[in-house]
């Protein structure tokens, strides 16, 4: 008796191809989605970190630090106001900006005054300091950038902060002997040679004879704000996709009672009735959102009034294109439990590449550009667009436009689909 429960059970997932992508497939496309952003299989390197850096000192300290930034491999310096490398140099407010605009997210000033005030061992308190403008939505960027900031400071000009530090000590000490001048002089090129090969394995920012600080450009911008638009916005992306896909099941519901056949027969037709499922599940979208970021304002202190306008366009544009998804899955799938089983691993694969999950900018430039292919992607962008960078409304447009064909495309394709159901 065991045995034949077993066949039969066998032969039920032999034929649910959905089961057997739930069961096999999606376990596996997510280990590797994961292991490929936080194990980072087969290289040893992480993703290059986009940086904005201006020299305001032009001194051979800042230019021995701006020639060591270019040069890691981990980073990916910007330094004139056109990208591509053309243009003038960026000043203090063109790098601000690039920060607050999502372009960037870490910003290196070399103030006026580094080369002449820098000091070994960080003893004076009129020092000028290294200015490090960040986005504190990315985790990672902002101390890696200040760590390899540190290593270059200290590999790329070791013999002009011993100098330093040996003038601050004449200053207070008295000055050096001619014959103990001459061995620090002999010593200096070995210095820099053994600095260069080991580079600054302390880490430590007073070590380098230079100091960091580091202003949150984001916070500043929204007069305390914090990160709740960040995953408000991933969360409420992902659950309205889960959402849609459900209310559009009703078709399969009206297609098992014989409603669909009745609804049909009328002159509404399949195009007046996808028309119709598509405004309501859109507008169902767009309530749920509502409700979301309403909790996120009420709960966690969202600052959901003064960025309405611009909320208002991104929920209306998300819900329109998440309801056309929808309608696809359930034109596609035969049944509830099928659409539900699609649904589950196409939302799931959707929202771990394009940020739902985890932040994009933890993943490399390839599954950066891969996570674009989604609906997730986009939605988010425009969110954190209104939210977190505050940015004018038209700056919305690549956002809504993509949206727009998105919702076009899933109209287009579900009323080909729902094609099977007239032919019946």
């Amino acid at each position: 008796m065991i045995g034949t429960l077993l066949r039969i059970s066998w032969t039920n997932l032999k034929r649910d191809r959905v089961a057997q992508a739930m069961t096999f497939l999606l376990p596996i496309l997510f280990f590797s989605i994961f292991a490929t952003v936080f194990g980072n299989p087969g290289s040893t390197t992480t993703p290059r970190i986009r940086i904005a850096v201006v020299d305001e000192d032009q001194s051979d300290l800042s230019r021995r630090i701006v020639d060591g930034l270019d040069k890691e491999t981990a980073l990916r310096v910007r330094k004139t106001v056109d990208p591509e490398g053309k243009g003038s140099l960026l000043d203090r407010e063109g790098a601000r900006a690039l920060v607050k605009s999502g372009d960037v997210p870490v910003a290196v000033v070399l103030p006026k005054g580094l080369g002449a005030s820098a000091v070994a061992f960080g003893q004076s308190t009129n020092a000028a300091r290294v200015q490090l403008f960040v986005d504190v939505s990315d985790r990672i960027a902002p101390p890696m950038v200040s760590g390899l900031l540190q290593k270059v400071a200290m590999t790329s000009a070791p013999d002009i902060l011993m100098k330093s530090g040996i003038a601050q000590f004449e200053r207070y000490a008295g000055a050096l002997t001619p014959s103990q001048r001459d061995a620090v002089n002999a010593w200096l090129p070995r210095l820099q040679q053994e600095t260069r090969a080991l580079g600054n394995p302390s880490g430590d920012a007073t070590a380098m004879g230079i100091g960091i600080d580091t202003v949150d450009v984001m916070r500043n911008q929204n007069n305390g704000q914090s990160l709740i638009s960040f995953y408000a916005a991933g969360i409420g992306v992902m659950f309205l996709l889960f959402s849609v896909s459900g209310a559009s099941g009703a078709l399969l519901d009206e297609l098992d009672t014989g409603t669909l056949d009745r609804v049909l027969s009328t002159r509404v037709g399949m195009t007046g009735l996808l028309a119709g499922k598509w405004v309501f599940i859109s507008l169902l979208g767009m309530l749920q959102l509502t409700v979301m970021f309403l909790w996120g304002r009420v709960a966690f202190g969202l600052d959901l009034l003064h960025h309405l306008p611009g909320f208002a366009i991104m929920a209306a544009f998300t819900a329109c294109a998440a309801a056309g998804f929808g309608l696809l899955l359930a034109t596609i799938a035969r049944t509830r439990a099928q659409l539900s089983g699609i649904g589950t691993i196409v939302i799931l694969t959707m929202s771990s590449l394009g940020g739902s999950m985890f932040p994009r900018f933890l993943m490399s430039d390839t599954m950066q550009k891969l996570g674009l292919l989604t609906f997730n992607a986009w939605a988010l962008d425009g969110f954190l667009k209104v939210f977190w960078h505050d940015a004018p409304l038209w700056q919305l447009w690549p956002q809504v436009l993509v949206l727009t064909i998105l919702a076009a495309v899933f109209l287009t394709a579900a009323r080909l689909f729902a094609r099977r159901w007239e032919a019946a």
